[in-house]
């Protein structure tokens, strides 16, 4: 089984399926079934190592069932999608018309028909939960079609319509970034930076910055060399506590136990 990554929409996240044995290649539309039926998506990676394995299991640590990609989209395929995409900006406009209507507090940004026409999805960012019955109910008038309505978080948001990060290059999470993963403010804790405030670590979507991920395993396996923070110690000056942590020059602060002797900074070799 060769497991793949497909999209439904480029603010979805990631889906795994089996490719079934065809040659895909990123960016190919393949038809797959959902459980709300026959969909079509575009292939976001073909490269089995880069899937995280955790998104292969369960809870509890089980395999998931991963079902196989149906066939390779045909121009009578793509053709149907695009007419579908003339419609969109009709089921748009008349959404955001209804929300700004009812004073709903959320931003509508997509309209998305599924590939039978009998479902509408519209995407939405919101800072708090949307009571949206009346706009459905609406829609759903209109249009005839099962309406969904999809909350979108701001990470994905930055994903589709920031190019720039505050480094300067291309945004991580648009350039190459499939899985946006769990960014925690523990990770900024243990490399040291989260003195320099909520400001200077976050990034143009008010998240904690992806590039925390990338070294995390590095500050890991260097923390794993270091004695814990309040251990007693040895040093040439005799025995004191440690009581904090300089991880890059993998040395410790230790507060000395005789009085007068203070604070030293020591590597851990002594």
């Amino acid at each position: 089984m060769n497991i793949i990554q497909v999209k439904f929409s480029p603010w979805d996240k990631a889906y795994n399926f089996d490719s079934n044995d065809l040659k895909l290649k990123k960016g190919d539309w393949v038809l797959v079934h959902t459980e709300i039926g026959t969909e079509i998506a575009q292939v976001t990676n073909t490269n089995p190592k880069t899937i995280e394995p955790e998104l292969l299991k369960d809870d509890k640590g089980n395999p998931l069932p991963v079902k196989p990609v149906l066939r390779k989209a045909n121009l009578t395929d793509m053709e149907k999608i695009q007419q579908k995409s003339e419609q969109r900006q009709e089921a748009f406009d008349h959404c955001r018309k209804i929300i700004k209507k009812l004073s709903l507090p959320m931003k509508l940004f997509d309209a998305r028909f599924s590939y039978d026409g009998g479902r509408i999805t519209f995407a939405y960012i919101a800072p708090e939960r949307v009571d949206f019955r009346e706009l459905v109910k609406d829609l759903t008038h209109k249009f005839q079609k099962s309406i969904r309505m999809q909350q979108v978080g701001v990470r994905e948001e930055a994903r589709l319509f920031c190019n720039i990060g505050l480094c300067g290059r291309e945004a991580c999470c648009r350039k190459f970034l499939e899985n946006l993963g769990n960014i925690t403010l523990d990770q900024a804790y243990l490399q040291q930076v989260a003195h320099r405030g909520s400001e200077r670590i976050s990034g143009v979507c008010g998240r904690l910055l992806c590039c925390l991920q990338y070294e995390q395993p590095m500050y890991e396996a260097c923390s794993q060399k270091l004695p814990p923070i309040g251990s007693e110690v040895k040093t040439p000056k005799g025995k004191g506590k440690v009581i904090a942590w300089h991880i890059l020059k993998q040395t410790v602060d230790v507060r000395l136990d005789k009085q007068g002797e203070g604070i030293i900074e020591l590597a851990i070799e002594e």
